[in-house]
C-alpha cells in the first residue's frame, strides 16, 4: 500500500474536514482531537460529497447535505438517513506535519 501526501496539519484544522483527489477518488479527510478519519467524499446513498455537509467533531460523525444521512467517520456506517451502504475507509497518518493518505480503501464502502 502506498501513501500520499495531500496537505500540512494546518491545512485541516482541528474539528473540520477537506476533501483531496487520490487516484481511487475523491477522500474527505476529519480532524477530530488530534486523531485524522478518511472516508470516501461520496455519500452511498446518492452521490452527494460528503465534504460539503456537516461534520459534527464531538460525535465524529458527517451529515450529507442532500438527503441527510449520518457516517460515523472512524467506520464508515450509515448511522441516520436513507444511506444503507457504508462508505469507503482510508488509511490518514501524520508524517512530521503532513498529513498522508493511502491510495486504496482499507474497508471498501458500498
Amino acid at each position: 500500500m502506498e501513501f500520499v501526501r495531500v496537505a500540512s496539519l494546518a491545512e485541516i484544522p482541528e474539528g473540520e474536514m477537506r476533501a483531496f483527489d487520490l487516484s481511487s477518488g475523491r477522500v474527505a479527510v476529519a480532524h477530530v482531537e488530534a486523531r485524522l478519519f478518511a472516508f470516501a467524499d461520496e455519500c452511498t446513498h446518492a452521490g452527494c460529497a460528503l465534504s460539503e455537509g456537516d461534520f459534527d467533531d464531538r460525535a465524529a460523525t458527517v451529515e450529507c447535505a442532500c438527503h441527510g444521512s449520518v457516517f460515523d467517520v472512524e467506520t464508515g456506517e450509515p448511522i441516520d438517513g436513507p444511506a444503507q451502504d457504508p462508505v469507503a475507509i482510508y488509511l490518514a497518518r501524520l508524517v512530521e506535519g503532513w498529513v498522508e493518505l493511502a491510495d486504496q480503501p482499507v474497508r471498501e464502502g458500498g
